[in-house]
């Protein structure tokens, strides 16, 4: 971001992102369009489908929860309080995952796999998707939230916790597992989301060391929007029904860090007056 001036919070020279970052999303871009551009299709979506069939649909289902707003907040939960900067730093991230899928769900009326190729030949967990298949807005979901706590890492933290990527990539594949998505879908939303990390970082190392208070807005909100993953994961079936143990599970785990964030900021006031 050239013609912005250059950050000197704390966090933003811990957190530098090289110039070569920029290029990444650009790269996957590319060399994913023979996927987009449906050259290899529907053949490498069936490769890919079968592949991943003799693995128990509960696994690739809870990897698709990973792309899901609300599985993610509750997932993520624990943050409010272990490293609220980090918790920040992916919802910096989420209105640009948020912007570009919206946009390019509805300029891109893309077939699903399921409305091309013959239902026989491939294995579909969950609803029988038809339409509005690009990008994959769980992958790109994914790679926001990874990336955008990724890059807010220092460097050396960055090279102990590169799986993060590794499981936004797990995603992208679980929805060809499901039968939900292309690999050029896959591909799109992992070039997007990457792309929203990047610019949400842009987002949070100018944001003031305030923000990471207890108290702070940021964190309120936070903690509002985790109180409302909790009542969906109890009440819904997130994008598949084999997800209700992993959804009861993660709505403990929502309570439990908004519990303990409750009581971080009541020690906060009270140390104040």
């Amino acid at each position: 971001m050239p013609m912005l001036p250059a950050p000197t919070t704390p966090h933003a020279l811990a957190s530098p992102v090289s110039a070569r970052s920029w290029w990444w999303p650009l790269v996957i871009f590319v060399l994913g369009a023979p996927l987009w551009l449906q050259v290899w299709e529907p053949g490498m979506f069936l490769v890919i489908n079968q592949w991943c069939a003799p693995v128990a649909a509960e696994f690739w289902t809870g990897l698709s929860l990973l792309g899901n707003g609300w599985g993610l907040l509750a997932v993520t939960a624990p943050l409010l309080v272990l490293a609220p900067r980090l918790m920040v730093a992916w919802l910096c991230a989420a209105p640009f995952a948020v912007l570009f899928a919206r946009t390019g769900k509805f300029f891109i009326e893309s077939p699903r796999p399921a409305a091309v190729v013959d239902n026989a030949q491939m294995r579909v967990v969950g609803e029988l998707l038809h339409n509005v298949s690009m990008p994959s807005g769980h992958t790109l979901t994914a790679f926001a939230v990874a990336s955008g706590i990724y890059f807010a890492l220092t460097v050396a933290q960055r090279r102990r916790h590169w799986w993060l990527l590794v499981l936004a990539a797990g995603t992208g594949l679980s929805r060809i597992a499901v039968g939900a998505h292309w690999p050029g879908d896959v591909a799109v939303g992992a070039s997007l989301g990457l792309l929203s990390g990047l610019l949400g970082h842009q987002v949070w190392i100018r944001l003031p060391e305030k923000q990471f208070a207890p108290s702070a807005w940021g964190l309120r909100i936070a903690a509002v929007l985790v109180a409302l993953s909790v009542y969906h994961l109890l009440t819904e079936e997130l994008d598949f029904a084999e997800n209700h143990p992993a959804q009861m599970v993660l709505a403990v785990v929502a309570v439990l860090s908004l519990l303990a964030y409750l009581w971080r900021l009541l020690q906060t006031r009270f140390l104040k007056k």
